[in-house]
């Protein structure tokens, strides 16, 4: 008997749905519970599970249409028609799932923080494995025959290529001349160049779990990018020097930075559709712009003393609540104790019927960002959390809307919108508002800088604080100027009293 496949409701707001890729063609044997689909909603992009066991016998509707809540989709016949088609099935996975697994490698891990790739050891030469003998007295052809790296460091002297194990001495008989040249003593194998061991750690590579590949097993700029794995790699593109052999290469990209740019190359020069997602983004920005009558007041506020808290209280915090203690759960408690004290930054209007509604509970939305677009999931009835419990959630809905793996009913229902472009080292900005919300607020990067500050015994006085700029968006049609400004004092003042020693059990 053949079962149907339906679009299914995928939220108590969701009516239709955009089917975006097939995983599965006609005639593929499919097991139940596997991966059929794609499909994308205006608040979320998730797979679809086949139903029963069987064979995709018809496919209804095709990729890139759109179809309300219970429109048939494919249909799955008998599992004894399929057995012909395991074998296809079979060899139908594995493009699918290396098609998925491409944009997850170049996604940065979103924090606000971007991940480091984890670094793998690569296999070396036999030639480097073995312990160099006592070298004899160098001849004149490694000089010549050392390879000239892109950059001259002091690395570059010591970096010929490594060569077969039956050629293994000549090289190794030059470990004196390059050992004195880099001013290594002792024949230089545990030192390393200055240059190495920066890219070991803006690459995140333990050296001492790194085999060199250099004159007598020195590690080289090479055998780090290699040990920080694709993202390494792809960093590694030689730069030319300037004339007179100077330095004339920047700074060696992050992997958030080789992994940006790998997929900048990937669409320069290319015309694509927008997805459903990034449809529904531009068109709710632009009405949000159209609806209410927006601007921003900006505040500057000294979080010094939440800087030293979160210094004493991060690796307690951290082994306690299972996530490390940023800024952004201190900005979202003051948001949400301040928006119980001004309740038109938590309310909507409705001109039409000419009412104004103050939500009893704060349901705080948090702005994410993910490599489909900006999602705000809501942490419901954020105004009963402390600390610990809004860092939690504030971790947990992060990862799950990057991974696609949010409900959404968890993407709706906000009262009002945290935003953090300080992640990516913003200093200010002016956020959209999230219709029919009334307010967003945006916060800055923390940065030390030296301002001017009032001492009780040297009067005033400047000294290096850690500063932060405050960016409340809010519908004017509701909220004056001034309230608006009393908002952000209020927020302002919570932050710089930092008297937060209770809610990390200080």
């Amino acid at each position: 008997m053949a079962v149907s496949v339906t679009m299914p409701r995928l939220g108590e707001s969701v009516s239709e749905g955009t089917v975006t890729r097939w995983l599965k063609h006609e005639g593929d044997h499919v097991e139940a519970d596997e991966p059929l689909l794609e499909v994308s909603t205006d608040k979320v992009d998730t797979e679809i599970p086949s139903p029963a066991s069987g064979t995709l016998t018809r496919i209804v509707v095709q990729e890139d249409e759109t179809v309300d809540v219970g429109v048939e989709l494919a249909t799955i016949g008998d599992a004894g028609e399929g057995d012909g088609g395991g074998a296809a099935a079979g060899q139908g996975e594995a493009p699918a799932e290396s098609q998925e697994a491409a944009p997850a490698a170049a996604e940065p891990a979103q924090p606000p923080t971007a991940a480091e790739p984890v670094a793998q050891p690569v296999a070396q030469p036999a030639a480097a494995e073995e312990p160099a003998p006592e070298p004899p007295p160098a001849p004149q052809e490694p000089a010549a025959a050392a390879a000239p790296e892109p950059e001259p460091t002091p690395e570059r002297e010591a970096a010929a290529p490594p060569a077969p194990a039956a050629q293994a001495a000549p090289p190794q008989a030059a470990a004196p001349p390059a050992a004195a040249s880099s001013g290594a003593p002792g024949g230089g194998e545990s030192y390393v160049t200055p240059l190495v061991r920066k890219l070991a750690g803006e690459h995140g590579v333990d050296l001492a779990a790194v085999s060199g590949t250099g004159i007598g097993g020195r590690i080289r700029k090479q055998d780090v990018l290699d040990a920080a794995g694709p993202a390494g790699r792809a960093a590694s593109a030689p730069a030319p020097a300037a004339a007179g052999g100077r330095h004339a290469a920047p700074a060696t990209p992050t992997p958030t930075q080789a992994a940006q740019a790998a997929a900048a190359t990937q669409v320069r020069g290319k015309t694509e559709k927008l997805s459903r997602l990034r449809e529904v983004i531009a068109t709710r920005m632009v009405e949000s712009l159209q609806v209410s009558a927006q601007l921003t007041t900006v505040v500057e506020a000294d979080v010094t003393g939440i800087a030293k808290l979160r210094a004493t209280a991060q690796d307690d915090f951290e082994a306690r609540e299972g996530v490390r203690l940023s800024f952004l759960p201190f900005f979202a408690l003051a948001t949400v104790e301040a928006l119980k004290v001004h309740p038109k930054l938590n309310a909507t209007i409705d001109l039409e019927a000419k009412t104004v509604t103050y939500h009893e509970a704060e349901h705080l939305g948090v702005a994410v960002d993910t490599d489909r677009g900006l999602l705000v999931p809501v942490i419901h009835n954020a105004g009963d959390l402390n600390i610990g419990g809004l860092a939690r959630k504030i971790a947990d809905l992060a990862e799950r809307t990057r991974s696609n793996n949010v409900s959404p009913d968890e993407l709706g229902g906000g009262t009002f919108t945290l935003t953090n472009t300080g992640s990516r080292g913003a200093l200010i900005d002016t956020p959209i508002i999230n219709q029919p919300q009334t307010g967003v607020l945006g916060t800055g990067s923390v940065v030390k800088r030296a301002v001017v500050v009032d001492d009780p015994e040297l009067g005033e006085v400047i000294a290096v604080r850690s500063m932060v700029f405050l960016s409340l968006t809010y519908d004017h049609r509701l909220v004056d100027g001034a309230d608006a400004a009393r908002f952000l004092a209020t927020v302002k003042d919570r932050l710089e009293a930092a008297d937060f020693a209770a809610d990390l059990g200080l």
